[in-house]
């Protein structure tokens, strides 16, 4: 329930002038580290974490949010404009959004991304404040058989984000999961490492992101002289970018569902924005009237990834606020400025500081309205890109793509891996596998390995133990309802194309 009491006095708290200076500075750091290949939120919370020792509390928080908030459409910048990811969460938004530049549409698709970031963020920040206290007793209710069962219904997404053949996606995801078993395993097991110390923590996954996706789409590119073909084409539109924040408003339905099924997700720990902007943009393409035409510029595509990366913002910080645990990276960081500040989350720090806590939410509110118009500003001057000679913008993205890698590991491991995956991801794309599938299965494959340990190791292999919760039951039924019309279809086609060529073969 909405307490009023605690509404009034978390207004009076944000009347706080320093709480609103820190937030334009945020918004644009966020914004710059989310566009640069490697540079993810996580790191510049974490760069930026010291200053907010000396600030005071909400201030401190409202800063690192605003990061939290400008990464979260950041990345979605070079996946637009380069087809190359900015953060992991952004994997889907390059589906569509770098085809639309192709084809001269970079301004709107810029336009779309923004828009549907804006809106995603308010309505995860909403889903907050009406249910923080509800949802975080569900997600306590969440042990590892609920989770393997999300982390199988993450790996269906192999197939249906697949252009390609079947045998083609299905070997795609392989790979990835094959990679992500690479490193000790849950149970304590060395795999895969060929004697190498240096891949005994597994292969970096960002590293492998920027590889397969940056350096494989600069190999695509090398002999051509632009991004976009069509030099009149290039020209970067303020009333485009407009045009596209409207058709963004046009889409409700698409809109609406990708910002509630990330705050969904987002509110899993351990799952977050990197897998729900691909569920959302394999529910939008499955539930779309001209699913072919995902993959080639189709603007309900990029809604439904940003909507739903932005929207796991929300949802993350309930882990966060009610149960004091961080549900990704960049959650992780708010914690320690919790712990900096002596404030620790959880059920007893809603419960008698709800004035905070409506104050956070709201102040999130805000930000997103704030980043209508820095990210408006900025995404005006990013989409400059598209003019550079890519004789000049290769090089600097290949050099921002390996340091970026080698800030993550510290080590060579970071730039060996985007040059070997880099390799892996053209031949992928030159001989139609879908770098997709792959991707899908080195972000999933290691979360469903560690929760399948993890359930066996509880149920002592008795299956009367999965039967005996209820929520996993209905997480199946779920799982089921889902597949099950997109393998009836796809068995239909089969049969009608079979029809259909007999007659020709007779």
């Amino acid at each position: 329930m909405i307490d009023f009491a605690a509404t009034l006095s978390a207004v009076q708290l944000l009347n706080d002038p320093m709480a609103w200076l820190v937030v334009p500075p945020g918004l644009l750091i966020g914004l710059i580290f989310g566009a640069i290949p490697g540079l993810s939120i996580s790191i510049a919370m974490a760069v930026f974490l010291p200053v907010t020792l000396y600030m005071d509390f909400l201030p401190a928080i409202l800063f690192l949010t605003a990061i939290f908030t400008g990464g979260g459409f950041g990345g979605a910048i070079p996946a637009i404009l380069m087809g190359i990811p900015g953060t992991s969460s952004a994997v889907s938004t390059a589906f569509d959004g770098y085809p639309m530049s192709v084809q001269g549409r970079h301004s709107e698709a810029l336009g779309l991304g923004l828009m549907a970031s804006v809106v995603g963020t308010l309505i995860g920040y909403v889903a907050l404040f009406l249910a923080v206290d509800t949802v975080a007793d569900l997600v306590l209710s969440l042990g590892p058989t609920e989770m393997l069962v999300v982390a199988l219904w993450g790996l269906t997404l192999i197939a249906v984000l697949n252009t390609a053949s079947v045998a083609k996606g299905v070997a795609a995801g392989i790979l990835g999961l094959l990679v992500s078993t690479i490193g000790y395993s849950d149970a304590g097991q060395m795999r895969g490492t060929f004697g190498s110390m240096y891949l005994l923590d597994g292969v970096p996954e960002i590293a492998v992101l920027i590889g397969l996706f940056a350096a494989s789409e600069l190999f695509n590119l090398v002999g051509r002289d632009y991004i976009v073909r069509d030099e009149a084409l290039r020209v970067v539109r303020l009333r485009a970018i407009l045009g596209g924040m409207a058709a963004t408003v046009r889409r409700p339905v698409g809109l609406l569902r990708g910002a509630l099924l990330g705050t969904a997700i987002g509110t899993v720990p351990g799952v977050g924005a990197s897998v729900a902007n691909l569920a959302s943009y394999a529910v939008a393409k499955r539930r779309a009237a001209d699913p072919d035409s995902f993959g080639k510029g189709n603007p309900d595509g990029v809604v439904a990834s940003e909507s739903a990366n932005s929207s796991s913002e929300g949802g993350s910080m309930v882990t966060l606020l009610a149960l004091g645990l961080p549900g990704g990276a960049g959650t992780a960081v708010l914690l320690g400025a919790f712990a900096m500040h002596n404030v620790t989350g959880g059920p007893r720090f809603i419960t008698e500081n709800k004035d905070i806590v409506y104050a956070l939410i709201f102040g999130n509110m805000i930000q997103a309205v704030g980043l209508l118009f820095v990210g408006a500003a900025f995404v005006f001057a990013a989409g400059a890109i598209v003019k550079v000679p890519l004789r000049l913008l290769s090089p600097v993205v290949m050099v921002l793509s390996v340091v970026g890698a080698y800030a993550i590991t510290g080590n060579m491991v970071g730039p060996v891996t985007v040059v070997a995956s880099g390799i892996v991801g053209w031949f992928m794309r030159r001989y139609g596998f879908p770098v997709a599938a792959t991707v899908v299965g080195l972000l999933v494959g290691g979360m469903a390995e560690g929760e399948l340990v993890r359930s066996y190791q509880i149920s002592g292999g008795d299956i009367s133990f999965v039967t005996g919760r209820p929520i996993t039951l209905v997480l199946i039924a779920l799982l089921v309802a889902s597949t099950l019309p997109r393998l009836i279809e796809t068995l239909r086609r089969r049969r009608k194309s079979a029809a259909s060529s007999s007659p020709a073969d007779a």
